[in-house]
């Protein structure tokens, strides 16, 4: 249960930091996965890719058949990407760091917690309920074996709260 509860917060953690930062990362956009033909496929296996001072340059050339894949993931990537095509090349400004940029990250920082609680919740419920298909524990020790993983669930969801706070700070300017 507490690696699952860890675990819930390493893959929060790890989008928050690899997918909401003030600056587009090449590495964030390196790490897209396109799904083309039922596979997924890292953005960066499939382009080769140049960065310029205000943009990243993605040459396609070698696999010009998943241009509308490709282009599609930037759209939706939730970067502020617009990315635009010449042939085999796309370009994808960077965007530029306004109050309502900050805004919408900071809203997309809080779904993904919002889902990281979800997800601790469910792990805990599939707990309780396996506790309580167990018929020989006696109820005091069924009582505070439920207040034990209630009390985990709070302190894990304490921890990915601190982080959205951390990073809510971090990306609206705020000391």
């Amino acid at each position: 249960m507490i690696l699952q509860f860890k675990g819930a917060i390493e893959k929060f953690e790890d989008y928050i930091m690899k997918h909401l930062s003030l600056r587009t990362r090449v590495g964030a956009i390196e790490e897209l996965t396109v799904k083309f033909e039922d596979e997924d496929y890292k953005l960066e296996e499939i382009v080769q890719i140049n960065r310029k001072p205000t943009m990243v340059v993605l040459d396609a050339s070698v696999f010009p058949q998943m241009l509308p894949n490709i282009l599609a993931t930037l759209q939706n990537s939730q970067m502020n990407l617009n990315p635009q095509q010449d042939g085999t090349t796309i370009y994808v400004a960077l965007p530029k760091v306004t109050k309502d940029y900050r805004q919408s990250l900071a809203k997309v920082a809080k779904q993904h917690f919002v889902q990281c609680k979800d997800t601790i919740s469910d792990v805990r419920n599939q707990h309780i309920r396996e506790l309580k298909k167990k018929t020989n524990v006696p109820k005091d020790l069924m009582f505070r074996a439920e207040n034990y993983i209630g009390a985990m669930q709070k302190a894990y969801v304490q921890k990915a709260e601190q982080i959205l706070k951390t990073k809510q700070k971090e990306l609206l300017g705020e000391s």
